[in-house]
């Protein structure tokens, strides 16, 4: 394994992260609606189940899912119906005022994150499909393990920077302004995620 590896490995990993989708948006409104720390322990939590997928692609996890296909579409319709869930949730609180909504116990935002990179399991496939084409297949126990740290620490400074760039007055004061429509369509991208989720047929 050489550093141009951990570079193009590091680079793909931002432009996934900063992609639009159920991290960002989680982390985006954890943030927004409850404040800096539990902003970063989402973004800690959705890190640490990134890295773990990383984990299971580089055990072969792929390889189990060809073999038992039932338990892929297991965990991707658990996944998907977690995803809805969100989103109605979501949805139904739209209009109720930032004061009326209890900031959740820091441990289960770190569980929030957790659970939202956790409810897709193609991530492991996408994981797979990373690793094959960047890294040597010869990997030692080390080169790894060292993936699998770089890849936590990348996730986790990227949400982390993330949710301090969004704890400002300014930015929570714009989304106070526009909490109905920025929870609304939240709550369409979670839905329409999970629902697209669960249809899929790969």
């Amino acid at each position: 394994m050489e550093l141009s590896h951990i570079i193009a490995f590091n680079l793909t990993l931002a432009v996934a992260i900063l992609s639009p989708g159920p991290a960002m948006l989680i982390s985006l409104r954890q943030t927004l609606l409850n404040g800096r720390s539990t902003g970063i322990l989402t973004g800690l939590g959705l890190g640490t189940m990134a890295a773990i997928w990383t984990i299971f692609a580089l055990l072969g996890l792929e390889g189990l899912f060809q073999l038992f296909p039932w338990a892929y579409v297991t965990m991707k319709s658990i996944g998907a119906l977690y995803l809805i869930w969100i989103a109605y949730n979501t949805w139904r609180s739209a209009k109720e005022p930032l004061r009326s909504i209890a900031a959740p116990p820091k441990g289960r935002a770190f569980l929030t994150g957790l659970s939202v990179n956790f409810a897709n399991p193609k991530s492991v496939l996408f994981a797979s499909a990373v690793l094959l084409v960047i890294f040597p297949r010869d990997m030692s126990v080390a080169d790894k393990s060292f993936v699998v740290i770089n890849h936590l620490l990348v996730e986790w400074s990227f949400y982390t920077g993330f949710a301090l760039l969004l704890s400002t007055n300014r930015a929570k004061n714009g989304y106070l302004r526009l909490k109905p429509i920025f929870d609304r369509v939240a709550a369409l991208v979670l839905g329409a995620l999970g629902v697209r989720l669960l249809l899929d047929r790969s």
